[in-house]
């Protein structure tokens, strides 16, 4: 209650403080904004529709307010004084907004541009007015709007038949934007001129554009507010504009630079594709494959943006540039011809690059690392990329309170070749038009030192697809996936562990994964300008099913085991939903669920270690530390390494909800709320209470907390501070958090978490 009382005495002050009235110059009023009334008739859908068009068009926006206080115009007056301190200036700079006076609104130009507003929305019979709010220091103004009910569409005619591309238009109109009964928008002509043109240069009409159509409105023909519509062929229209055109021939210059074309290089001609090159750069029979618009096809704008995409997907060259020569005369079919030429500019053969990082993990490992990586494109001539890894690790995890830090030294080397073609035995790569799948061979080790624990050594090695759909969706397919690992050097320490938790010890025990998964994602962040842009990661993970069904074909006496290994049968998914409501461009309400289930098979009781959930951290609850949830109610009896490999699970459940928000360029802050657990999927005895069971809602950890982000562009900083609110494991009348007492160090030390990671959270 006394902090209570601290922080509400603080943030008076603060307001108080913040008061601009007293900065305000003799003879000047701040105009605190305005305010539009419309008055009408019509539906409440349609004045809502209107009245949010004709905001956007007031000016001047006032000076904005945090908390109902003009914070940044305070800033501005406090940094603009004759001294005003280093605190002051550093205030104005970063946060300062300018003042905003009655004298720079122009109140009888706003009335002009609501009025033009008001005739292109097609509502010609209206009044405005407006009216000032003076008190004080301070005016507001109110703009006033009467208006009756706007014209609408009665017919819609096409003029000029006699021409072919009339006749083109014609035939679309089905699908045209202005239906009897709409009411007239200039808007929506500008959408029908830009449909049309993108309808005639999908059927060959190169040089047409939107500016050539006219509509013309009749209103003389009808009682009430009706008009007739009518579009036609402004009068100097060009030739060129209303024939279609024809690619007549395809050069391709896979070796293309700033110096110019090789014309007089080997050229091989396939399909009517003409590739020209001095040296063998990229195979032309691989190369055609790329290349979607043919001799005598008609031109299509998306054909070509299809080709220049399935270019540039291969990774292989700087620049794609396809251009289009027009020539003069018109060809036999009465089309006019036009010259493909495709440039490409390769990158680098080869490259070396080597990186010093600092590595912070979801798991709390936290170090430095060294990784050296080549890379070889276009190894064979097709595109293909040769990728060669090795690196050297060692991490420290930072773990508070009583649970045990562990180290690790980590050495790894992997191999991959991408190939930007679809390595099946049925030719499919004519099936994506948007971006050709690639397939991957990856193959890798890893040798892992936890020290005073083991040392493990990993096989792994992977044959798969990925490919984007369209700019939203991403898909990956693995049909092979192979991991050995081999457990070696354990410490007494870790097989007391192991002794004391067989499912544990089976989880390590299964050395062999053999399986498939694939991976969807659905991502609408990449439109900056939507307002409620969702994420969808889902992905499906099966190991084991294969090798039980080999096992029982070839009659074999231990179905537990292949090539004399302990494998893994389980299937397991994941579904992650993140949700933006974006406020402005910076101020951001983002929630997220997610959900995990892994089901053990056959002879697994668990899933392997490598495979399961754990809950708490930067990245899942904030306000637990890093794999304290869990299972379910259980809580380990010493917290050490032990408890870091028995809060682990089958099951999880995830959500989190987030406002964020700018302080300024660099610096942002978020207030969150977090909440989840993990679950076992079959009873363990060594671990109670921490199966999935039907009052998984009652065991939720739940907590809240603010960050703090440094966005220095190329990567975020991030710092959260959370308290728990719900503990899972402690007695159901006393898992909820019943006091806050921010004055007391051991009330902080038991409650307050701090989590420092790169990168949000979700």
């Amino acid at each position: 209650m006394r902090n209570s009382v601290y922080i509400a005495a603080l943030l008076l002050f603060l307001l108080s403080s913040c008061g601009v009235k007293r900065f305000i110059p003799e003879g000047e009023k701040l105009y605190k904004g305005a305010e539009l009334n419309l008055e009408s008739e019509v539906s409440k859908k349609e004045r809502e529709a209107l009245e949010n068009e004709l905001e956007r068009l007031l000016r001047p926006q006032p000076n904005s307010k945090v908390l109902g206080v003009r914070f940044g115009l305070w800033a501005h007056y406090k940094g603009s004084k004759e001294k005003p301190g280093f605190i002051n200036r550093f205030l104005k700079n970063k946060f300062g907004e300018s003042p905003v006076y009655v004298s720079e609104v122009q109140p009888e130009r706003t009335l002009d541009i609501l009025g033009n507003r008001m005739e292109n929305k097609g509502y010609f019979f209206y009044s405005n007015n407006y009216e000032w709010n003076e008190k004080e220091k301070f005016a507001s103004i109110e703009y006033n709007v009467s208006f009756s009910e706007g014209y609408k569409l009665e017919s819609f005619n096409l003029l000029g038949d006699s021409l072919e591309v009339i006749q083109e238009i014609q035939k679309d109109l089905d699908e045209t934007l202005l239906k009897k009964g709409a009411r007239f928008d200039l808007d929506d002509f500008k959408s029908e001129r830009e449909r049309i043109d993108r309808a005639l240069k999908a059927k060959g009409y190169y040089n047409f554009n939107p500016d050539l159509l006219i509509f013309e409105a009749d209103t003389n023909q009808h009682e009430g507010r009706k008009y007739d519509l009518y579009l036609r062929l402004k009068n100097e229209t060009p030739e060129k504009s209303i024939y279609p055109y024809s690619i007549r021939q395809i050069r391709v210059y896979p070796n293309y630079t700033l110096s110019g074309i090789e014309d007089d290089a080997d050229t091989v001609n396939i399909d009517g594709v003409k590739i020209i090159q001095s040296d063998m750069v990229f195979r032309p029979d691989l190369l055609e494959n790329y290349i979607l618009f043919k001799e005598g096809q008609k031109f299509n704008p998306t054909t070509s943006r299809t080709t220049s995409n399935r270019l540039s997907s291969i990774g292989n060259f700087r620049y794609v540039n396809i251009t289009f020569n027009e020539e003069e005369e018109r060809m036999a079919d009465g089309t006019y011809p036009l010259d493909a030429r495709i440039l490409l500019s390769p990158l680098n053969k080869r490259g070396l690059r080597a990186e010093i990082q600092g590595v912070t993990k979801s798991n709390s490992f936290v170090g430095p690392a060294l990784i050296l990586n080549y890379q070889n494109r276009n190894i064979f001539q097709g595109g293909e990329t040769f990728n060669l890894t090795g690196k050297v690790g060692y991490e420290q995890q930072i773990a508070a309170g009583e649970r045990q830090a562990l180290r690790s030294i980590e050495l790894g080397l992997t191999a991959s070749l991408v190939f930007p073609r679809v390595i099946f035995p049925v030719p499919i790569m004519n099936r994506f038009n948007y971006s050709i799948p690639k397939t991957r061979v990856t193959l890798g080790y890893e040798y892992q030192n936890r020290t005073d624990l083991y040392q493990l050594n990993s096989y792994k090695a992977s044959f798969g697809y990925f490919w984007n759909v369209n700019r939203y969706q991403y898909h990956e397919f693995n049909p092979i996936s192979l991991s050995i690992v081999d457990l070696a050097n354990t410490t007494p320490a870790f097989e007391e562990i192991l002794n004391s938790n067989p499912f544990l010890r089976r989880s390590f025990e299964q050395q062999f994964i053999s399986g498939m998964n694939y991976t969807w994602n659905y991502n609408q962040l990449v439109d900056s300008e939507r307002k409620n842009p969702i994420f969808v990661s889902a992905s499906v993970d099966l190991a084991g099913n294969m090798l039980k069904a080999l096992n029982n074909l070839v009659g074999s006496s231990n179905t537990d085991f292949i090539f004399g290994l302990d494998y893994a049968q389980y299937v397991k998914g994941e579904i992650d939903l993140v949700y933006y409501h974006r406020f402005t461009k910076e101020h951001n309400l983002v929630a997220r669920a997610f959900g995990g289930l892994g089901v053990p098979l056959g002879n697994s009781s668990s899933l392997p270690f490598v495979k399961q959930f754990f809950s708490g951290g930067p990245r899942s609850v904030r306000a637990f530390r890093i794999r304290s949830l869990g299972p379910g109610t259980f809580v380990p009896q010493s917290i050490g390494a032990g408890g870091f490999f028995d809060q682990a699970g089958d099951v999880r459940i995830e959500g989190n909800l987030e406002y964020r928000f700018p302080f300024n360029r660099f610096l942002k802050g978020a207030f969150f709320a977090d909440a989840g657990n993990v679950w076992l999927y079959n009873e363990n005895e060594a671990l109670p209470g921490g199966r999935f069971t039907d009052n998984w809602l009652e065991q939720l950890g739940i907590g809240a907390g603010f960050g703090l982000r440094v966005d220095i562009q190329l990567f975020v900083l991030r710092f959260d501070l959370a308290v728990p609110v719900h503990r899972p494991w402690l007695e159901p009348e006393r898992r909820w958090q019943d006091r806050i007492d921010f004055g007391s160090s051991s009330w902080r030390r038991e409650n307050m978490v701090l989590n420092f990671a790169i990168g949000y959270p979700f």
